[in-house]
């Protein structure tokens, strides 16, 4: 199957932020979002599983945020919700890294947050598995551990936009395609890792993917 290799040939990253009201909580975001919050992240920044990830140098605060990741099997744009799953090629686990401190910054001034969350490095992945294979996909595990302690541990039923919602959300401004990646965002614990740390994450039992930090 094509989509195994995703990796290879994915147009866009697609991120959802704030979808666990956890995390919306721990960042002192004031209540839900009314729509989600979207941004991109570059093809460029994806690594796969036993990769390293890279600290960048003007960077203070690099943190982890474990992520379900939806990978587009069919184009599609202004997709109904009703059709929406149709378009599911199968899922992985995910980080989505961000420069917490650049992503501060960028906020205070107004201004995007493409450096804080598409850096080279800043979209670890884990293996392609099929959807077929994941009947349940909105009643999961997703977690993640720094140094063998567990930092994240979450079940994707929390989200607060579900799969369906969000992929026609997004195909309303952005055309959907095959090998596109979606995340749909992280539960609380999301935290600060260095140089030399050694992050696992996984989707269940299904799926686990390990990193290194490394200095840039």
């Amino acid at each position: 199957m094509r989509l195994i290799n995703f990796v290879e040939f994915s147009r866009k990253i697609v991120g959802v932020g704030r979808n666990y009201l956890g995390h919306v909580k721990e960042m002192k975001y004031a209540g839900k979002p009314e729509s989600p919050v979207i941004f991109l992240k570059p093809p460029t920044s994806f690594v796969v599983n036993g990769s390293s990830i890279k600290y960048p140098k003007e960077c203070s605060d690099l943190q982890h945020e474990v992520e379900l990741a939806v990978i587009i099997g069919f184009k599609g744009s202004d997709i109904a919700e009703n059709t929406a799953w149709d378009h599911v090629g199968g899922y992985t686990i995910a980080l989505d890294m961000t420069a917490r401190d650049w992503q501060a910054k960028a906020k205070e001034q107004g201004m995007p947050w493409s450096r804080a969350k598409g850096s080279d490095t800043f979209c670890p992945v884990g293996t392609f598995i099929p959807k077929e294979k994941i009947p349940d996909i909105e009643n999961q595990r997703i977690w993640c551990s720094v140094n063998g302690q567990m930092r994240q541990d979450g079940n994707t039923k929390d989200m607060i936009f579900k799969i369906p919602y969000i992929i026609s959300h997004i195909s309303s401004f952005f055309t959907l395609e095959p090998g596109d990646v979606i995340l749909t965002g992280s539960p609380a614990g999301t935290g600060s890792v260095k140089p030399g740390d050694k992050i696992e994450i996984g989707l269940g039992d299904l799926i686990k993917a390990n990193f290194s930090v490394i200095a840039k």
